[in-house]
């Protein structure tokens, strides 16, 4: 599958900001959505990442630093402490992206 490119706004700072969030995150799905369940629990690096691993720290990452550092929301606290327990990558996706 060819590489996207990302978008190139003449818009403000959160437009552009929140276009490039969205490209990255559709990037990453783009990319994992399609691996097999067991493809998706094995390292394909010598560190032992694996595409669930990544799809769950994503989903931590962007909840620490969007809801509870910038928007400045207590509860999303807990919602990232639970955020990405699934096991199954599809529900990892699908929830992320509210499908």
């Amino acid at each position: 599958m060819p590489d996207r490119k990302p978008p190139r706004l003449a818009a403000g700072e959160r437009e552009t900001l929140l276009a490039l969030l969205q490209y990255q995150r559709e990037s990453l799905v783009r990319n994992v959505a399609d691996a097999p369940g067991p493809a998706a629990r094995e390292p394909a690096v010598g560190s032992g990442t694996t595409l669930l691993w990544l799809v769950k720290h994503m989903t931590r990452a962007e909840i620490l630093w969007l809801a509870v550092r910038f928007a400045g929301r207590d509860d999303a606290q807990e919602t990232a402490r639970h955020a990405g327990h699934a096991d199954i990558l599809r529900e990892l996706i699908d929830g992320s992206t509210g499908r």
